[in-house]
């Protein structure tokens, strides 16, 4: 049985940064080039893509808004993923999701494209 487990939301204050955390069972993220991917849902939004790493490549990809801000990353010994997020604002505040692909699929951007999903951590920027 697979599960995601995030961790390291919190609130902060605008320019302040944190650092994500998504620790996966039951699945070990090196062993396939499946996608790991962080994404998010605003208050009253639609859930929205934020960044993807692939394992066995180490390409990553980033959605607009968190390019130059943001960065995923993973460690392999841990078995866990990670997103750096500086220089937050106020807009960034939403649930954080890390979600993992059952196989490959190039298509990082779309939700369904992911099989399994962490329960979320709250993220909360203050101006």
């Amino acid at each position: 049985q697979v599960q995601l487990v995030e961790s390291g939301g919190g609130s902060v204050r605008s320019g302040g940064s944190l650092r994500l955390s998504c620790v996966g069972s039951g699945v070990t993220y090196s062993d396939s080039n499946a996608a790991l991917g962080w994404f998010r849902q605003r208050p009253g939004k639609e859930r929205e893509p934020v960044a993807a790493i692939y394992p066995l490549t180490g390409s990553t990809y980033y959605a607009v808004s968190a390019r130059a801000r943001f960065t995923i990353s993973l460690d392999n010994a841990k078995n866990t993923v990670y997103l750096q997020m500086n220089s937050l604002k106020p807009e960034d505040t939403a649930m954080y999701f890390c979600a993992a692909q059952n196989e490959y699929s190039p298509d990082w951007f779309t939700s369904r494209q992911y099989t399994y999903w962490g329960q979320g951590t709250q993220v909360t920027v203050s101006s």
